[in-house]
């Protein structure tokens, strides 16, 4: 062997044991043919996932995402060469997270499916990314509703297999618009480990979509509004369970739950306002009120008046989309924001 070549051999091997493999993306400053790094970012989303999903995956892997808008044209599945057995995090963060000093809405990165339909599990419909791994994680990101034309069911985010776990939604925004770029789900998973915190669910036509093998499963400090059929679909589940701190209003249902079941859902410290129905369940007909529950509500709220800080003729405020100082709910510290806003 050459010296040269073993080199070569000494720096790729360096490089396979790095502690971790960070990635730039950057739609403004980027290029197709860039290295990824913080000098030298990406243009696109689609080139960070394609080159991660080439990693070993022995070391945690982060995507780092620059504001500005990513239109992503087909599906974008999150893998690594090892799957099930992985223990390590795969992230897609903001490089601007919410509570940072010089945080403004304008600076969230802003995702949007352009795609047609792509996915024939169970049905036919659009995702966004496809979690096929264990262990990932979404932070500070806005997700927008597809606006293809021929596209009906829209998932940002979806985890089919029942056998992963560990996934995690932080400080995202989830914000559809019915006539022209809805969401049908913004996030549907099967599977253990689900766990979602300050996220704003805005004009989704479901907020959580969570069905086959649901276990140790949490949303907390988030805001649920607008959802025309459900803020939560959910099925039977093994604990833990945890709903607290949360937000629900303007919903045609705050829950449905499998027909002829009585899960013991346990929610908590919550204020849950102006939904045209509360529990329901969903039958081969449609959606019928449940009358009859097995669930326990502690420190729930029913009553009051939420309001959001929502665009005006000025444009978008900064606490955009979280309670309006006048709102009723403000103690619950529900929103985009892990630290407290003056």
């Amino acid at each position: 062997m050459n010296k040269i070549t073993f080199l070569w051999i000494a720096f790729f091997a360096f490089c396979d044991h790095l502690p971790a493999q960070t990635l730039y993306v950057d739609v403004i400053k980027g290029r197709d043919e860039a290295k990824g790094t913080i000098t030298d970012p990406f243009i696109s989303l689609e080139k960070a996932v394609a080159l991660a999903s080439s990693f070993t995956g022995n070391e945690p892997v982060t995507i780092k995402v620059a504001p500005g808008l990513y239109l992503i044209s087909h599906i974008l599945e999150l893998r690594t060469a090892k799957l099930l057995e992985d223990t390590l995090k795969y992230t897609i963060e903001a490089t601007i997270m919410p509570d940072d000093p010089d945080w403004i809405p304008a600076k969230t990165p802003v995702i949007q499916s352009v795609s047609s339909n792509n996915s024939i599990t169970q049905f036919t419909h659009c995702a966004g990314f496809l979690v096929s791994r264990n262990n990932v994680s979404f932070k500070g990101l806005k997700f927008t509703g597809s606006t293809n034309p021929t596209v009906t069911y829209y998932y940002p985010i979806t985890r089919e297999n029942e056998n992963l776990w560990g996934l995690e939604i932080s400080q995202c925004y989830f914000i559809g618009e019915k006539n022209s770029a809805p969401i049908q789900g913004a996030i549907w998973t099967h599977g253990a480990g689900t766990h979602v915190d300050h996220c704003i669910f805005y004009g989704c036509k479901n907020a959580l979509l969570l069905f086959k093998s649901i276990k140790d499963f949490s949303v907390t400090n988030s805001i649920i509004s607008g959802a025309y059929e459900s803020a939560v679909w959910f099925g039977t589940f093994d604990a833990p369970f945890i709903f607290r701190n949360n937000i629900i209003t303007h919903c045609a249902y705050f829950w449905l739950r499998p027909e002829n079941t009585e899960p013991a859902y346990a929610f908590s410290n919550s204020l849950i306002v102006d939904n045209d129905h509360y529990m329901g369940f969903y039958t081969s007909t449609g959606l019928v009120e449940a009358n009859k529950n097995n669930h326990t509500e502690t420190g729930i709220r029913k009553s009051g008046k939420v309001i959001l800080s929502e665009v005006k003729s000025e444009g978008m405020p900064k606490d955009y989309l979280n309670l309006s100082p006048a709102s009723d709910g403000k103690d619950i510290l529900a929103g985009i924001f892990k630290t407290i806003k003056n």
